[in-house]
């Protein structure tokens, strides 16, 4: 099968994914790219159907090689100007999947002894959220609860997690709700604030810990900052007034994964 119109209803139907409101209605999302695609295989996401190019690079071949191992999935070859429309890219990539949203419960998660958390308040801009996952992946982070602001599930933010969003444990909830669970396991916050007397290295951050990060423009509410076990800054030399939400969280993700590696033996 091979649809070459923007028209088809199909592909009308999956390009509207690109928007929120119809992947909340649906509970369907997009995966662009053999990297993104690769990596929600492998994390057993439901896969409902699959898109690609009549020429792709080697990865995508090999990444459509195992779409088609995939009981049922339909793989479907399109047109360039079809691509386009299902891509958020300004050069799109060669597969494209429509994918089920996962929506694992936070009020189900059991945290690990000493748990590495890292929150997400209300962050606006999906780049950042995406990056902020990629941050929480490398450092070796437990778990991610997003609480409030941009979809989760945005192909924005699938595609600068790179595809880590479906094998880190990822958490959507209220703000009251992540508040809740964090007081019910007794996991300490630690809120970043430039009123604040302690860098970030001056804390001790071996035990259970949620780092919570708040928007791009305002930082974290007073709320945020009143429940917060600690408040840390970053300390700031240049004429520069703040950092990217995702280098500030990634810099207290390695400072806690630094505390917590044990000594060197010679």
């Amino acid at each position: 099968m091979r649809i070459t119109s923007t028209a088809n209803p199909r592909i009308k139907a999956a390009a509207l994914l690109k928007e929120r409101k119809e992947r909340e209605r649906t509970g369907l999302f997009l995966i662009e790219g053999s990297r993104e695609v690769e990596r929600a295989l492998a994390a057993g996401l439901e896969l409902v159907e699959a898109y690609c190019a009549e020429h792709q690079s080697p990865a995508e071949a090999r990444v459509l090689a195992d779409l088609g191992r995939v009981e049922g999935l339909s793989i479907i070859e399109v047109s360039e100007p079809v691509l386009k429309k299902l891509s958020s890219r300004e050069n799109p990539a060669g597969v494209v999947v429509v994918a089920r949203r996962p929506n694992p419960s936070l009020a189900h998660y059991k945290p690990p002894k000493n748990a590495l958390l890292l929150v997400s308040v209300g962050l606006e801009k999906p780049g950042n959220l995406g990056a902020l996952l990629r941050s929480a992946d490398a450092a070796g982070a437990d778990a991610v609860l997003v609480a409030g602001g941009v979809d989760l599930y945005s192909p924005q933010v699938v595609r600068n997690s790179t595809g880590v969003i479906f094998s880190l444990p990822t958490f959507v909830a209220s703000e009251q709700a992540v508040l809740d669970w964090l007081v019910q396991h007794q996991i300490p916050m630690l809120a970043t604030t430039p009123h604040s007397d302690l860098t970030y290295w001056d804390v001790d951050l071996r035990g259970p810990v949620a780092i919570v990060m708040g928007t791009e423009h305002q930082g974290l509410s007073q709320v945020w900052l009143e429940r917060a076990t600690q408040r840390v800054k970053i300390p700031m030399q240049g004429q520069a007034d703040s950092l990217n939400v995702s280098v500030t969280a990634a810099l207290i993700l390695y400072e806690a994964k630094r505390q917590r590696c044990p000594p060197e033996t010679e």
